[in-house]
């Protein structure tokens, strides 16, 4: 049999030669296809419910966002610890330009809009004092409405809102994250598949010399593309902890890249979603937006009635009292919506401020491994099985070709 087996070698040599190449080219390309199912397409593809693909990030977006936000909130940031860095008199100084004159258009404006004879006909120098007014208060407003934030951030400011809606509204911003803390480990992923391959071609290429069984290259094949994406996930995460084997000290080759990863995290979360532009935005037009209106408007109220000083009453009595509180709540909507704008004015100082990446690097460095391999696993762990299926199906398809060139 050996002697049969060494003549039909001779015979087709590059033929059987080929084997273990072709075996490590099914476990390289059952493992690329596995990655780009990971995060493509973006839409669903194909006839739903079961006819067709969507990547498994993009199509478990919500599930993936929350579990990135519980990660962020329960373990890396906590709101309160960063908006506390912020001093509320440094912020008014930064706006203090925008917001003086966006105030003093706000003003003229409104007192045009409810009484335009009133505020035509009063003394230039009485208008004058009730700008200036305003407009040496208004900074002042804001000082005061963001220290009230500051000791009560969970009742105006919901992290989990902003970072859900933000990863929901740009999934491919969700895939980036994935793919930027994982891109290692993908790497690995799809050349650990070759190797796999083409170590276990030499088995498949030993077994078809000896039997020459039609059932044994496609069964190899689905057997590389299953075993060769079970074990590189393993080789992934496990062990959680070095272990000593063979005199090799051995990790999860995810786990052993902690402080490269906490880097990379921190650089492209904190420049594209724990964002001063962001937060500015989640706090003046979020989820408790109206809360941040309702302390606006009681501001400005009080602001309005202080200023107005001596004019006051004439000014109630020429409008009416119900304008005049109508009055103080159009203004108060106008400053309202004119704050995202002017708060673009204090994002250089709160990004240094708030000094969110240094947080979350340090932050990550600390988890224990269980908890970092919170961070990429799940991307793996929906739909595994799904993806070690298609590994074994399309390398027990390869298989099939196989034998129309050996046989």
């Amino acid at each position: 049999m050996l002697d049969q087996m060494i003549t039909d070698f001779k015979a087709d040599m590059w033929l059987y030669i080929s084997i273990p190449f072709i075996s490590g080219f099914i476990g390289y390309i059952t493992k690329v296809v596995a990655i780009k199912m990971m995060f493509a397409p973006m839409e669903f593809i194909g006839i739903k419910p079961f006819f067709g693909w969507q990547g498994i990030v993009p199509r478990k977006a919500e599930k993936m966002a929350m579990i990135s936000v519980d990660l962020m909130t329960n373990q890396l940031i906590k709101p309160a610890e960063i908006f506390a860095r912020l001093d509320p008199k440094r912020i008014a100084k930064e706006i203090e330009v925008p917001m003086m004159a966006a105030s003093e258009d706000i003003v003229r404006e409104v007192a045009q809009q409810y009484q335009p004879g009133l505020w035509e006909g009063m003394p230039e120098f009485a208008r004058q004092k009730i700008i200036t007014r305003v407009k040496a208060e208004a900074p002042m407003m804001v000082e005061k409405i963001m220290s009230e934030v500051q000791g009560n951030i969970d009742k105006y400011f919901d992290i989990k809102h902003m970072v859900i809606t933000n990863l929901m509204r740009d999934k491919k911003l969700l895939n980036e994250i994935f793919q930027k803390v994982g891109r290692q480990e993908f790497k690995f992923f799809s050349n650990a598949g070759f190797y796999f391959g083409f170590a276990i071609g030499w088995v498949q290429m030993v077994c078809w010399l000896a039997f020459k069984q039609p059932w044994m290259l496609p069964a190899f094949g689905g057997f590389v593309g299953f075993f060769s994406d079970w074990i590189a996930l393993q080789m992934m995460f496990r062990p959680q902890l070095p272990k000593k084997i063979l005199g090799f000290t051995v990790q999860g080759l995810f786990l052993k890249r902690q402080k490269e990863v906490a880097a990379d995290y921190a650089d492209l979360i904190s420049k594209q979603l724990l964002t001063p532009a962001n937060m500015m935005e989640e706090l003046f037009r979020g989820a408790f937006a109206d809360r941040i209106m309702e302390l606006i408007h009681k501001n400005v109220k009080m602001m309005v009635d202080e200023q107005t000083g001596v004019v006051r009453p004439l000014v109630v009595y020429a409008v009416g009292s119900q304008t005049y509180i109508e009055m103080k709540g159009v203004i108060a909507q106008r400053i309202m919506d004119q704050m995202p704008e002017t708060m673009k004015y204090v994002e250089n100082y709160a990004g240094d401020a708030m000094d969110v990446r240094n947080t979350l690097v340090t932050r990550m460095q600390e988890l224990s491994p269980e908890q970092f391999e919170g961070m990429l696993r799940p991307a793996f762990k929906e739909d595994e099985w799904a993806l070690i299926t298609v590994g074994a199906v399309l390398g027990f398809l390869v298989g099939e070709m196989q034998i129309h060139f050996m046989l």
